[in-house]
């Protein structure tokens, strides 16, 4: 099968391979990738001992080929999305992939198309995360996004709003118009040495809480929320607090699976917005990776392989 792999131990380069379907065990399928939602981390998210040379990528959409033999629920032909990560048989930029069955696995709606399922699982599964970590906003409460025109800063916004949440967020001025849409009531931009002010002018005293998504955002986050406030660190950036501010990562131990479920039938049904900035042939996968690797993606970037 074609795929982008890691040829060895040792090598930092992806390179375009053929290598064979991977066999599964009882507990696994197997699934024919149509789609491949591509993240920043999909070349360096590796499990202890791989299999080389090892397919990357963590996220796809497709259909189930195979089912092991002490599987349920699951049949051939069903089509899903999800999110396999440290599968030492290789992750999803193939195509065909093995998942265990324990997997955070998504059924595609029948009305959604491959291309907007494979955008969904780990943006959406990291939003609802953070905000489970959110708990303690309340209803009318304030959230600043540090980052908010991404993958997860899109439904992050929009999450919030749900919740009857205002909001400020922060992006290059070439996205403000596109938060703005997305329910953002303040945009500042991170360039700007005035954002902080911009946003304590918008909401004196602080916001209940930040989500600070991009890296090395969450000390530059800290002087907009209010004493006593929270927030939460996505990138996984030191956490050190002030006034009483509570500081925590993303909780990956919750489980959101049925939460997850629902935000892909709204995304389905076109009442949560899913934004695909490009869909790139996997011939170019390199090319996507690249373009994810800048941090400048609005929303989402797909390979696509059907």
């Amino acid at each position: 099968m074609k795929a982008f792999v890691i040829p060895q131990s040792g090598f930092q380069a992806i390179e375009a391979a053929e290598v064979p379907v991977p066999q599964i065990a009882a507990d696994e399928l197997l699934v024919h990738v149509r789609a491949v939602g591509v993240g920043i981390h999909d070349s360096y998210f590796l499990p202890s001992e791989p299999t080389y040379p090892y397919p990357i990528g963590i996220e796809a959409a497709g259909d189930i080929e195979a089912v092991g033999s002490s599987v349920t629920g699951y049949q051939p032909g069903d089509r899903i999305a999800f999110v396999s990560s440290m599968q030492p048989k290789g992750g999803t930029w193939a195509e065909f992939a093995a998942l265990k069955a324990t997997s955070l696995i998504i059924p595609i709606p029948a009305t959604m198309d491959y291309i907007s399922a494979a955008a969904v699982p780990v943006a959406g599964n990291t939003a609802l995360k953070a905000f489970e970590a959110l708990a303690a906003v309340p209803g009318g409460g304030s959230l600043f996004i540090a980052g908010g025109s991404g993958a997860i800063g899109t439904f992050a916004i929009q999450l919030a709003r749900q919740r009857g949440w205002h909001v400020a967020a922060s992006a290059s001025s070439a996205n403000h118009e596109y938060m703005q849409g997305l329910g953002a009531e303040i945009t500042v931009d991170y360039n700007d040495p005035g954002w902080q002010q911009q946003v304590c002018e918008w909401m004196p005293g602080g916001v209940d809480a930040a989500l600070a998504i991009q890296p090395g955002t969450s000390a530059q986050s800290l002087p907009v929320v209010k004493d006593g406030g929270s927030l939460v660190s996505v990138s996984g950036d030191p956490l050190s607090t002030e006034r009483g501010i509570a500081m925590q990562g993303i909780p990956y131990q919750v489980d959101v699976q049925d939460a997850t479920e629902e935000l892909m039938m709204a995304v389905a049904s076109s009442e949560t917005h899913l934004e695909v900035e490009r869909v790139y042939p996997f011939e170019e996968a390199l090319d996507a990776l690249a373009k994810v690797q800048t941090r400048r993606a609005r929303g989402k970037i797909v390979l696509r392989l059907e």
